[in-house]
């Protein structure tokens, strides 16, 4: 169980950076050249990735559960989208998952 939450964790942390470098430099709809979009979603969505990435290299539960909140409301925000940004709604969704099979297999 606690090699499965610490996978699950890692994955859902690389995925979560790789859509937000998607999302700030690659992205049609937004004007990469603005410099407060970006600030805005690397504190909202790069942080706590990494949190998560560094949580489930240490078998940290309750620093997985800070990057589930923390990523929260912009994770719910562009869950809404059509767009493949949507995924950040799962990687969101996955740090729970993660938290929750930290707290069952200790």
């Amino acid at each position: 169980m606690k090699k499965a939450s610490a996978i699950l964790g890692i994955i859902a942390g690389i995925l979560s950076i790789c859509l937000w470098l998607v999302f700030s430099f690659f992205n049609p709809y937004s004007n990469s050249a603005e410099f407060a979009p970006i600030l805005n979603t690397f504190i909202m969505l790069f942080i706590p990735a990494c949190l998560a990435i560094i949580s489930s290299l240490k078998r940290k539960k309750l620093w997985m559960f800070i990057a589930f909140i923390w990523s929260l409301p912009i994770s719910l925000y562009t869950a809404m989208t059509p767009s493949i940004f949507a995924l950040f709604g799962v990687t969101c969704f996955l740090y729970l998952l993660s938290y929750l099979l930290m707290l069952k297999g200790s």
